[in-house]
């Protein structure tokens, strides 16, 4: 005959030690997963790639249009959620905006996860 092990639950109870604090708090996370969200997107990693790449540091939304294909309306909401995560900076001349990367900003989400 076989018997099943006896469990005493009072010793069970105290194996696992109280969960700690969240390493990651709300409002933290919050701002990761908007730098993690504007990175989700291709047409955005491309606007990244194109202002990076660009010999002076900047570029006019005029010059992003036709890279991606895209319409200048579509272009300027990419931008500006890329912005809003702190990636990008924006600098309006006359009716122009121009784009540069935010120092330090592409090192930030490289360590980014490294954080967690």
């Amino acid at each position: 005959m076989n018997s099943l092990p006896v469990i005493d639950q009072a010793s069970d109870d105290a194996c696992c030690a109280p969960a700690s604090a969240p390493a990651l708090g709300a409002e933290e996370a919050k701002q990761k997963a908007l730098v993690f969200k504007a990175l989700a997107d291709p047409n955005r990693l491309r606007l990244l790639s194109i202002v990076k790449a660009e010999s002076s540091g900047e570029s006019c939304v005029c010059d992003l249009t036709d890279p991606l294909d895209l319409g200048q309306p579509t272009v300027s909401h990419h931008l500006k959620i890329l912005v809003d995560a702190g990636l990008l900076h924006r600098e309006k001349r006359g009716t122009w905006a121009y784009y540069s990367l935010v120092p330090g900003a592409l090192d930030d989400v490289a360590g980014l996860l490294a954080t967690l």
